[in-house]
């Protein structure tokens, strides 16, 4: 089919690959603008430009696309049969989803109807689901509203992270993206209505990153950690020092979950070993520190970070 592509991230670039790779006639490539990245803060191509690059394709990156007649036309002009959209990162105009002959086909990370918005992947792991998938569908005005083609689903590990979660589902989009042209082409492909019943997975934010030790269990803070990981990390203070989680676990081990531990307040390292780590009361369960990043310093086994950083029985997390 002649296709147009419009994506940014690494999500999106697996997408392009696929379909690429599936022989598709990709007559051009929409992504955002290049942005500053890294030390030097130098001008960077997304994934999916740097991968367009590499495959010679037509590259277009406008500053908008609604209200944008030049680039309507330029679309326009491509006369493409399909627009495929993967996390492109802004809103198609009507006008641009009425150009194609069968349509804007959109990749979602999650099963729609759950988790419309931003960031689905990440709320899938924050929430604590076992469960979640990839959709396509037929997109319209709304934000992930239209009609659902297909969808996969995909078990979430226990210890998985939305890093993790983030690369598999990549592949199983790019997958069921190639599986979709298929069925468009053949007009076999279903459109389901999505109707009422959604959840929204609105974009993270910074202030959602501090764990609260006063309110949250060992297994909604492990979440909270897994979710955030390697997005910004969950953190927390220590006499005053920040300190990020980047992997935790909820422990079983019965000697650390001893009587008369309720009289400790929530956030206490109630038990310190230098090979196993440091254990924390939480408001229900034990919380098992695996991995760390103390303020100015990197990522690192808590083992390492014991080494320099001594951490003892009774401190508190705040």
């Amino acid at each position: 089919m002649n296709i147009v592509f419009m994506g940014t991230p690494d999500f999106a670039k697996e997408s392009l690959k696929a379909i690429y790779e599936a022989g598709h006639n990709i007559l051009a490539v929409v992504t955002n603008e290049d942005k500053p990245r890294g030390r030097g803060m130098k001008l960077q191509p997304s994934e999916v430009k740097e991968y367009a690059l590499e495959k010679n394709l037509k590259i277009y990156q406008p500053k908008k696309v609604k209200n944008n007649k030049e680039f309507r036309e330029q679309i326009e002009n491509l006369k493409p049969e399909v627009i495929c959209v993967v996390a492109y990162g802004k809103l198609l105009p009507k006008k641009i989803l009425e150009i194609p002959k069968y349509g804007c086909i959109n990749v979602h990370g999650s099963l729609l109807p759950k988790y419309r918005g931003a960031a689905p992947i990440q709320w899938a792991i924050l929430n604590g689901d076992t469960i979640t998938g990839v959709t396509t569908m037929y997109m319209d005005v709304g934000m992930d509203t239209g009609d659902i083609i297909l969808k996969e689903e995909v078990e979430i590990g226990k210890d998985e992270t939305t890093g993790e979660l983030w690369d598999r589902l990549a592949l199983k989009g790019g997958e069921l993206l190639v599986k979709t042209l298929e069925q468009v082409e053949a007009k076999t492909a279903p459109r389901i209505q999505q109707g009422e019943d959604f959840t929204v997975a609105p974009m993270l934010t910074k202030d959602m990153a501090k764990i609260d030790w006063e309110n949250k269990t060992a297994q909604e803070i492990k979440n909270l950690v897994r979710g955030l990981n390697p997005i910004m990390g969950a953190y927390t203070y220590l006499n005053g020092k920040k300190i990020k989680f980047w992997k935790v676990s909820v422990t079983t081990n019965n000697e650390i979950m001893a009587e008369g531990m309720e009289i400790f307040k929530n956030g206490t390292v109630i038990a310190k070993d230098p090979r196993e780590g440091i254990f924390i009361k939480t408001k229900e369960g034990i919380l098992k520190v695996l991995e760390i990043q103390g303020e100015n310093a990197k990522r690192m086994p808590i083992q390492d970070f014991l080494r320099g950083n001594p951490i003892e029985e009774f401190e508190v997390f705040e």
